[in-house]
């Protein structure tokens, strides 16, 4: 073994972690889009910070390796079972914005989850969360989010893109696994046909909130900061400011006091790390953040309330709330049980859908007649 390689580092890591997305004169992936019998899903115009993620790729932090993988894994998740994928499958992750999507060469199934996008297929409005089969040529546009910031485009049987370090998740900063998707890109699909059965559906009424305060335990080094600057940090609200992305959210609201020197030795940092820096203002570290870090972490956002951080809008108040380790560790299962629930409640489409108001919106209603 060579010195200074811990036992377990991949050998091939340099080789492996090249990006494997390459965008050719014509934009497609892999060089595939085009072939006999492989279906294409072009972006004709991409989404907000546009790229390829699934649930992420854990354990390599300690080579400084960044997890990725998605924002909202929830909303993730939602999205694959709408098209019948496992869970870990990778979407097409966008922010604010969704773009537009055209099926080339054959045939598929999609489904749009995250926040409230409006989505609209050939012109007609049919809305988030459910599966929607597209025809070749058959365009898909997703709108601005009425509500919440992350959105994921789901295909049935998933991207054909190579996986790196066993995820295919895109860390921009680095290159790990790609780049950000821009338009016009040609994507090619895993499955080649629309898959048996009916589309399947969430019902609004079921749709994952975000809303009420964002918990967190204290620490690790809640103590370098004064029992004031501790209730400010409680007392908020804070917001979302514009300098925010997936590597962390940049919160503005009131400033949180040091007990001394707001420098320290560099150590770990796990996702919802809360550091202080020297402006006194709160950063929330997330899905792309680095490996380690030299400011003070105040406290951690509790697993099942990344989500609910992720998806506030941008400028909407809100506050902290402490929890401690027991109650953190019980609220996480009774998420766990939560989340089974919502996926039970996914089922087929029905005639009734078609009477939700996002599709009612949709449809022209003149003197009684119905056209749509």
């Amino acid at each position: 073994m060579q010195a200074g390689r811990p036992r377990s580092f991949p050998a091939d890591l340099g080789r492996r972690t090249r990006p494997p997305l390459h965008f050719g004169r014509y934009g497609c992936h892999h060089g595939r889009c085009g072939e006999v019998g492989v279906t294409t899903l072009r972006i004709v115009t991409s989404g907000g910070a546009s790229t390829i993620q699934d649930l992420g790729r854990p354990g390599y932090g300690r080579y400084g390796v960044p997890e990725a993988g998605a924002m909202d894994g929830l909303a993730l998740r939602l999205a694959n079972r709408l098209v019948g994928n496992a869970d870990v499958e990778a979407c097409v992750e966008f922010a604010l914005i969704g773009g537009s999507y055209e099926a080339t060469d054959g045939s598929c199934r999609v489904a749009v989850t995250g926040g409230d996008f409006a989505v609209t297929v050939q012109g007609r409005s049919l809305g988030a969360y459910r599966a929607i089969d597209l025809a070749p040529g058959d365009r898909l546009v997703v709108g601005q989010a009425r509500s919440g910031v992350y959105g994921y485009l789901a295909v049935a049987g998933g991207f054909d893109v190579e996986p790196v370090l066993g995820s295919r998740s895109v860390h921009l900063r680095s290159g790990i696994g790609g780049a950000a998707l821009t338009s016009p890109v040609s994507l090619a699909l895993r499955q080649t046909s629309l898959p048996a059965g009916t589309p399947l559906a969430l019902h609004r009424q079921f749709w994952p909130a975000s809303d009420g305060p964002v918990r967190v335990v204290w620490g690790p080094q809640d103590d370098l900061f004064t029992e004031r600057g501790k209730a400010d940090f409680l007392r908020g609200p804070y917001r979302t400011t514009l300098q925010s992305d997936r590597m962390g959210y940049r919160l503005e609201g009131p400033p949180i006091e040091h007990a001394g020197d707001f420098n320290i030795v560099s150590d770990g940092i796990v996702l919802g790390s809360i550091q202080v820096p020297g402006n006194q203002q709160p950063l929330v570290l997330l899905a792309d953040r680095q490996s380690t870090g030299g400011y003070p972490k105040i406290a951690t956002v509790i697993a099942s309330d990344i989500r609910h951080l992720v998806q506030r809008g941008l400028q909407v108040p809100f506050r902290f709330e402490t929890v401690s380790l027991d109650e953190a560790d019980s609220i996480l299962r009774v998420a766990k049980s939560a989340f089974n629930d919502l996926f039970s409640r996914i089922g087929p489409i029905s005639a009734s859908d078609l009477f939700v108001s996002e599709r009612l919106l949709g449809l022209n209603l003149i003197d009684g007649f119905v056209r749509g």
